[in-house]
């Protein structure tokens, strides 16, 4: 073989390798998926909002729940370090709309206490930790009460925080943000019959042309509107799409996010759908009509008019019931990678958005537990993550989860989940047995199990290293593993054993069936 062969074969490769990298992860979505890198205890009952910033090099994340906000670091290899925990005002809470920013030099983090009926300012300092620099209550010529969603706008000579929520006289309202982190009002649009502000969830921002556009949604009055920003701070309605029947999917209207792909303006809306609301009163129009669960894409002209562009309708193959949260992962100018939340079939589901702005499904994970508005996406080197929290009352976890492209083929075959105990020499033998007792019942608390076994170790060779109680759990995908991680009667077991124990092994593998 010649050299000048060889070395053309040579370049060939490199260039293939160069490619790869500059497509990067949203352009090879077919082995896409999840695995989880860690999750952590928090001190809220639920975790209804995460969000996520990097200082001094490092990313920290916040998760808020009742009462508090827990703050982790999170490493390269998605592990979460506690770092602090900052009480809400009146222990109140749940933080919604979580979202931090720097303004002017200093990094705040903005807070809506939704039952507290404020929203506090937060300073974070070099540790990522919280200190509380200002906060201002709802009152009748404002709309901040019950608050659920903030926006950071950033104009050029000025940043402004946009305020919606389920208040009972709702409406959408903005402040400005001054350099100490004080708010003052600009202007209040009360809610009426045309836009829909009652009960925004979610916004997103668009810069097009030099123009800021504003887009929320309506969880209430069922529909998306924009809203142009001036200079100034004070906006005003461009259009309003509102439900139908037919092809269009916003009752409920929840998470709203967007992105640009291509030359085109895209916004992505996810709903709620009223119909899974049990709690009487709390849906204020019940004459509702039910036909399905879809994603929505809206293509956004220079004029900032919303158009009905697209939509992905969920079916048997997807996890799209009860979407809570909506996360751009990742974007090129050919395509993005978006996770969406769900609270009622406890997902998180990936989708790709091309430029046509045609989303499809790529692949999902049942996480375990309900997302409710508790997701971000966030990038440490070339690695991207996802962190999830959960509505459930009493779980008081916060997960993190990487994205990756070496999906196993696991065709034909199972999940076996693996675990010996060395317990401590002085753990008393009787709870040693409960919990033995309790761990060999799980199978029939938890149908994901579809086979348990354990023993107690015998081997001669030496090496066991003190670990004497064996267990193996079979799962027939990895949604049957997470759903039992995360289940309460192992979490329940989990919280007894772990005062017991001195070590504890675990190892997963996939087998032929």
């Amino acid at each position: 073989m010649s050299r000048k062969y060889m070395s053309s074969k040579k370049n060939c490769i490199l260039l293939i390798l160069l490619l790869l990298c500059k497509i990067g992860l949203s352009q090879v979505t077919g082995d896409l998926t999840l695995y989880r890198t860690d999750y952590k205890d928090v001190s809220g009952n639920n975790t209804v909002s995460v969000t996520s910033y990097e200082k001094n090099g490092k990313q920290y994340v916040y998760a808020g729940g009742i009462g508090d906000i827990d703050v982790f670091s999170l490493n390269a290899q998605g592990k979460l370090t506690f770092v602090a925990k900052q009480e809400l005002y009146k222990k109140k809470g749940p933080a919604r709309g979580m979202v931090a920013d720097n303004i002017n030099g200093t990094d705040f983090l903005f807070v809506a206490n939704k039952h507290g009926d404020a929203v506090e300012v937060f300073k974070i300092l070099n540790n990522g930790a919280l200190k509380q620099v200002f906060m201002i209550h709802d009152t009748e010529d404002i709309f901040i009460g019950t608050g659920i969603t903030l926006q950071v706008v950033h104009m050029k000579n000025a940043s402004y925080l946009f305020v919606g929520g389920l208040e009972e006289n709702p409406g959408l309202s903005c402040f400005r943000i001054h350099q100490d982190g004080k708010l003052t009002h600009v202007q209040s649009m009360k809610d009426n019959n045309k836009i829909h502000t009652d009960g925004i969830i979610g916004m997103f921002v668009h810069k097009i042309d030099g123009k800021t556009f504003l887009f929320t949604g309506g969880f209430q009055d069922n529909g998306i509107s924009s809203f142009r920003v001036y200079e100034n701070g004070k906006f005003k309605n461009i259009n309003n799409i509102s439900d139908n029947t037919t092809d269009r999917f916003l009752t409920g209207a929840y998470p709203v996010t967007g992105v640009s792909l291509g030359g085109n303006y895209y916004v992505i809306v996810g709903h709620r759908h009223h119909k899974y609301y049990k709690r009487g009163g709390f849906i204020k129009n019940p004459d509702f009509v039910y036909h399905g669960d879809a994603v929505s894409v809206f293509k956004v002209n220079k004029k900032g008019e919303l158009l009905p562009h697209s939509v992905l309708k969920d079916n048997e193959f997807t996890k799209l019931q009860g979407q809570t949260r909506i996360e751009i992962v990742s974007v090129n100018n050919k395509e993005a990678i978006l996770a969406v939340g769900t609270r009622d079939d406890a997902s998180i589901q990936l989708c790709k958005l091309n430029e046509q702005g045609i989303l499809s499904p790529v692949n999902y994970l049942e996480t375990g537990f309900p997302v409710y508005y508790g997701l971000r996406s966030l990038k440490i080197d070339d690695d991207n993550f996802l962190v999830a929290g959960s509505i459930q009352w009493g779980l008081r976890k916060i997960v993190a989860y990487k994205l990756g492209l070496n999906k196993p083929d696991t065709s034909g075959k199972v999940l076996r989940h693996f675990f010996g105990f060395r317990f401590k020499k002085n753990a008393d033998p009787e709870k040693i047995n409960e919990v033995l007792h309790l761990f060999e019942n799980l199978e029939h608390k938890i149908p994901e199990i579809s086979k348990l076994e354990w023993g107690i170790n015998n081997s001669m060779e030496g090496f066991s290293k003190g670990f004497k109680y064996c267990f193996t759990l079979t799962f027939n995908d990895v949604h049957a593993r997470e759903i039992y991680i995360f289940h309460k009667a192992h979490l329940a077991i989990e919280k007894k054993i772990k005062p017991l124990l001195d070590d504890v092994v675990v190892l997963d593998y996939w087998t032929d069936k």
